[in-house]
Order: C-alpha cells, then structure tokens, then sequence
C-alpha cells in the first residue's frame, strides 16, 4: 500500500496516481468517465420505462419525483463531499488515509482522467443498493425518484469531468470552474459543491467574493 501523502492544495500531475503496487488492483480503480455516464443514463431511462408500464401514475407525478430525485442528489453530493471526503485537519492517521484513498488522491492528481469517477465495480454494486433502499422507503414512487438521482449522478461526473479537463467556459458556467478551482487548489473547506453551489449557499461555503474576481 503506497503511503498517505498530504494533498491539501497539491499537484503531483507528473507522478503515477496508484493506491496499490499491484498493477490489478490499481486497473480495478481506474474507469474511462463514459461507462458509469452511459450506464447510469440508461438505467435511468429504464427506471422511468418501467415506472410507465408498471405504476398507475400520472406523467405530472412522474415529472415531480424525477425532479425531486435530481434535487436530492445534488444534497448528497454536498453531504458525502464535505463530511465524507474531507476529514478535518486533526483527524486520525488512519482516517486520512481512507479519505486518501476515497478522494485524496483525485486531489493529489486532479487531472488524471481515470480517477474521476467510481470505478465499474462500485458503480454496479452502488446502482443496486440504491435500487433496493429506494424501493424499500419509497415503494412504487422509487423509480422515478431514483431515476432523477442517477441522472444528477451522471450530469455530476460530466460536471466534473469537464472542469478538470476542459478549459473555463465565457458563459454562466464560469462560476462552476472557478468554484472548484478554489476548493482544489486554494481553500478545501468551502466550496462542496460541483454540480450545482446550491447547497453551498445554504450552508455558507460559498467562496467569497474576493475569490470570484
């Protein structure tokens, strides 16, 4: 197991990115952005296929809970980004080294395209288990609601993938890069958001506006 560096507002883009010394297990990190993006695009399309042959809902409630599911995702991601992936300054060694391995090292090497999603085993094994929680609190209205949330899932990674990849936008997106800029490379305990600053806003981690110039 490869030691625990301090990321914290680090680059290393000219060294290797692996957790394992073992090139096998390092494969099974790694994913190409387009299998969890297709994969969870089209399990949403057959979420919401199967919510019309199978349930007795109206399109409007159809439209409601998708929309509701895309809201919650993005609250998650703020939750699992900000008391998840970012273990304060004074936390355990060991704790460091699980939020390493979980998310340190995307910030250690933030440009490296293979690490910017869960890998194919994660992501398979997740899309189940949410299939069954959802189904299991909300019961027929689970589909469509889950639908919405993987879809947030996969408008997140393009999000994401295309702000470490591509270069700042002229246009109302800017802020989404400048944002996360700030979170990587300048303070990382603001700034939780990727996919929306909605939550940001509502928890007061939205950078200042010093850092928006």
């Amino acid at each position: 197991m490869k030691k625990v560096q301090n990321y914290r507002f680090k680059s290393n883009e000219d060294m290797p990115s692996d957790l394992f010394e073992n090139k096998w297990l390092n494969r099974l990190t790694r994913t190409h952005i387009a299998f969890p993006v297709v994969s969870f695009l089209v399990y949403a399309i057959a979420l919401l296929y199967y919510t019309k042959v199978s349930t007795d809902l109206s399109n409007l409630t159809v439209i409601s809970l998708f929309i509701g599911g895309l809201v919650f995702f993005t609250l998650v991601e703020y939750v699992i980004h900000r008391w998840l992936y970012h273990p304060p300054h004074d936390a355990s060694e060991e704790y460091q080294e699980f939020t390493y391995k979980i998310h340190g090292i995307h910030h250690a090497y933030p440009k490296d395209k293979q690490r910017l999603a869960m890998p194919p085993i994660l992501t398979i094994a997740i899309a189940t288990i949410l299939l069954l929680l959802f189904e299991l609190v909300l019961d027929k209205y689970s589909f469509s609601v889950l639908a919405g949330f993987v879809t947030g899932y996969a408008l997140y990674l393009m999000v994401h993938y295309a702000i470490h990849i591509y270069k700042m936008p002229k246009n109302a997106f800017r802020a989404l890069w400048i944002n996360h800029s700030i979170h990587h490379y300048s303070e990382d305990d603001i700034a939780f958001g990727v996919s929306s600053p909605l939550w940001d806003y509502v928890f007061g981690t939205m950078p200042k506006k010093r850092h928006m110039k």
